[in-house]
């Protein structure tokens, strides 16, 4: 039977708060058996862990995302520490840099990210990684401190074939969503036809950026099945194919024993 793992969504999120089981068991239908949910401040991250412990094939990121790094005060990064030594958390994230929005001020996203890097070599821990519009700045920062990175996945990747070969010379996974399956995405499609068939993931993002032919609706994670369906078609793979090696890859980058 084929099997999806969706590598990063936010079914635990609120705008699920009225039909969840039923896009749990919606998920299940499209044959999506494990699925990562993503903190991205403290109490998100903490609500993350809980979930997973409660549902079957789920697992689960704790981290400071760019948009909430001036929040991040004193003792958060031992509680992020803490929380990472627990059964199915699997990863810190998402952490990075976010210049579309600068909801935090660039230093301090660059500077919440860097102590997560820290902390992430400290504990041997795979990282989820959040970039939009800030690519090259992600690149200095990861290049200029490779000697703590401990490998993880650029999620929701949003740049060129160019930019992620970058990303996979520092030895980071690929994560596909929604938007390579739009019309007029032509970049993101050559780096998803490129992207060696070992370092590809698959993912919703989910409420967030529903693919083609759902595009406008909440996302939701059964639908990472569209993302695999169209990848597999620009690389001229089976989707049982690309489900099979896209699920191993999350099982090894995530560290989780199938």
């Amino acid at each position: 039977m084929m099997e999806l793992f969706d590598s990063h969504c936010h079914v635990d999120e609120p705008k699920f708060e009225s039909d969840r089981d039923e896009a749990l068991l919606r998920m299940r239908e499209r044959g999506v058996t494990r699925y990562a949910v993503i903190g991205s401040d403290m109490a998100s991250s903490r609500h993350a862990a809980d979930f997973a412990q409660s549902h079957e094939g789920c697992y689960a990121a704790v981290g400071i995302h760019p948009h909430e790094a001036k929040t991040l005060k004193d003792g958060d990064l031992d509680l992020l520490s803490a929380w990472l030594r627990e059964e199915k958390v699997v990863a810190l994230g998402e952490i990075g840099l976010d210049y579309y929005y600068d909801l935090s001020p660039r230093e301090v996203q660059q500077e919440v990210c860097l102590k997560q890097l820290e902390l992430a070599n400290a504990l041997d821990v795979p990282v989820c990684f959040h970039v939009r519009d800030a690519h090259q700045d992600m690149l200095d920062l990861l290049k200029a401190h490779r000697s703590m990175l401990t490998g993880g996945i650029i999620h929701c990747f949003s740049g060129s074939w160019e930019i992620a070969r970058e990303y996979l010379k520092l030895g980071y996974c690929i994560s596909f969503a929604g938007p390579v399956t739009f019309k007029k995405a032509p970049r993101l499609q050559e780096a998803a036809v490129n992207v060696p068939r070992d370092r590809l993931l698959v993912e919703t993002d989910s409420p967030y950026l529903a693919p083609e032919p759902v595009r406008g609706r909440r996302n939701e994670p059964a639908n990472v099945y569209y993302v695999a369906e169209k990848i597999a078609a620009l690389r001229g793979e089976s989707l049982e194919e690309l489900s099979a090696y896209t699920t191993e890859n999350a099982l090894r980058v995530y560290r989780i024993r199938a």
